[in-house]
């Protein structure tokens, strides 16, 4: 016979074992992400923008009451983009902030460097802010990409190259997987659809130092240059090549970060232009656009392309969550997020499933136009 002491102990330890077999960073009241990106160096503003268009829609769920009574809070580490960091990184968000997952990293190398630790504590990552094919092939089923890949993005400026009768072509491009990555897609493009690649340069991660580039690649007098690089590498790259007398096209690849390269560029980025994979932040029509214009406004936040794909992996990740239901594992968000089969989030939709986790191939064009604004 059961005494009210040993009812009562029995029930402790029941609670014990339920609050035991909790989900790493998951409380009755809380969940707790992560994010390695760069917050400072040469490509801060990249991870600025994301992390605010990821908060702009994780503090709309939050004051609304959370996702199945649960707040989201969102620890950030800074690995200045740089490759030798990002795993340290990783392993303090995973190992020491005891995440129960990963949002809005930022980058090629720093994303490949991560992986492996990432796969190996099977911790989900939403939102990469890079198209690298090295981060895609092999299949992750611990990572699910918001944007097209730098395959697709290629592919479309190569078409619009064609098209309007531009047939010889120079890469410009970072010297790491980044740069090699859009280079692969390139070199593909021209492959499948015509025209020829007639010189290439290169530049090191987080350095300026164009000039070799500008050097081998003007003299050849390309029709247009596709550049693979970080905003403060092209600008230079852009400002010497015109002074060196390239009047041609310039073509950016999404990672640049569109605000950033047309700050960076002032009045030297007139007609550049850029590749995006989210929809033009100021099209009003779209209606995921209309919906993070009016809480930008509210909450002073930038709009530009960085802040909405943030603000758009937020979305697939809170989408995510409803879907778990209450019962939160990692497992169980996993799950959840492969269910999303062709799902519309206002004029962007995502398609995952238990064997695809990249959720869009949208890929439009724009240009850099009078006083750093954008047209599409």
């Amino acid at each position: 016979m059961k005494t009210a002491l040993s009812r009562s102990l029995a029930a402790l330890a029941f609670g014990a074992s339920l609050a035991g077999a909790a989900e790493i960073g998951v409380t009755p009241t809380s969940i707790t992400l992560g994010e390695s990106a760069a917050f400072s160096g040469a490509a801060a503003q990249l991870g600025i923008q994301l992390n605010a268009g990821i908060k702009l829609w994780i503090d709309q769920v939050n004051e609304a009451g959370g996702v199945h009574g649960r707040k989201i809070q969102i620890v950030t580490r800074d690995d200045k983009y740089e490759a030798k960091i990002a795993p340290e990184t990783t392993k303090q968000l995973i190992e020491e902030d005891k995440v129960f997952a990963l949002i809005g990293y930022v980058g090629t190398p720093t994303g490949a460097a991560a992986l492996p630790i990432i796969n190996a504590a099977k911790v989900p990552l939403v939102g990469m802010f890079t198209g690298a094919e090295i981060l895609r092939v092999p299949f992750s089923r611990y990572i699910f990409h918001v944007r097209a890949s730098y395959y697709d993005e290629t592919d479309a400026i190569i078409e619009q190259l064609l098209t309007t009768g531009n047939k010889r072509f120079a890469v410009f491009y970072q010297d790491d997987a980044y740069g090699m990555a859009g280079f692969t897609g390139t070199k593909i493009a021209v492959s499948k659809r015509g025209g020829e690649i007639v010189a290439t340069g290169t530049v090191e991660r987080n350095t300026i130092k164009v000039e070799k580039a500008v050097k081998d690649i003007v003299p050849k007098q390309p029709d247009g240059i596709v550049m693979i690089s970080a905003y403060t590498s092209i600008a230079e790259f852009v400002r010497q090549a015109r002074k060196a007398g390239y009047n041609g096209s310039f073509y950016n690849v999404s990672f640049v970060g569109s605000k950033a390269l047309a700050d960076a560029l002032g009045s030297d980025g007139y007609g550049v232009a850029i590749s995006q994979v989210v929809p033009f932040p100021w099209s009003l029509k779209v209606p995921v656009v209309k919906e993070f214009n009016a809480l930008a406004a509210k909450n002073k936040v930038d709009v530009n392309f960085s802040s909405l794909e943030g603000y758009l992996i937020a979305k697939v990740f809170v989408e995510g969550l409803k879907r778990a239901g209450k019962d939160l594992t990692r497992d169980k968000f996993i799950s959840a997020l492969e269910t999303m089969s062709n799902v519309d989030f206002g004029g962007f939709n995502i398609d995952y499933s238990a064997t695809k986790h990249t959720g869009s191939r949208f890929v439009d064009l724009t240009i850099i136009s009078k006083n750093k604004q954008f047209r599409d």
